[in-house]
């Protein structure tokens, strides 16, 4: 459809490692991590493999090159996986948290092609096997709780690491309306539209 007149449409350009958005995320969980825990996951949004393979502007990169996320290239620009590893990163960084004390998965599976891994629901029932006992989980894909954060990860997958032997799964939520947050949005879009005094 064509936009009315007068309306403009604006992108924002990919915000992974900003540090507003990486300062937000961390001040909407800091009281969460501040509780005794053993164990952070990273819970992102999956996608197919394919769709990573198809961002790739070198064709070359992404899931042909041995840790392709970790080695420099081009296709970082435009690859999800990386860029989660990248948001992951600089949080970790900014909440000190060790190496150790965190990990990565995919959530929110369809159909049968290859999806990102490890996969949220699998990575719970290994934690849980590994003797973790006190599960924080967050979904920093998502800056606003819905279906997929609540009842996926907050229900579903809540059950089945207290299911496996886990004894507290904290899902912390999403940002939300956390003021950090809003000011950094209220920030990027003052940038892109600045309002006339």
């Amino acid at each position: 459809k064509k936009l009315k007149s007068g309306v403009k449409l604006t992108k924002q350009p990919p915000f992974f490692d900003h540090p507003g958005y990486i300062s937000a995320l961390f001040e909407s969980a800091k009281a969460y991590l501040e509780k005794e825990f053993d164990y952070l996951l990273f819970s992102y949004h999956g996608v197919p493999e394919r769709h990573c393979k198809k961002t790739d502007p070198t064709g070359e990169h992404c899931f042909k090159v041995d840790n392709c996320c970790e080695v420099p290239s081009p296709a970082h620009l435009t690859c999800y996986r990386h860029q989660v590893f990248r948001s992951t990163e600089e949080f970790v960084k900014l909440a000190n948290i060790p190496k150790e004390k965190y990990s990565v998965a995919f959530q929110s599976r369809l159909g049968m092609d290859a999806w990102l891994q490890p996969a949220t629901a699998e990575e719970v029932l290994r934690l849980a096997e590994n003797g973790v006992k006190k599960l924080l989980v967050m979904c920093p894909a998502f800056v606003s709780d819905c279906l997929e954060t609540l009842e996926e990860i907050g229900i579903g997958v809540k059950q089945s690491f207290l299911d496996a032997g886990g004894e507290e799964f904290t899902m912390i939520p999403c940002m939300n309306d956390h003021p950090e947050w809003v000011a950094q949005l209220a920030e990027w879009c003052e940038v892109e539209s600045p309002v006339e005094k």
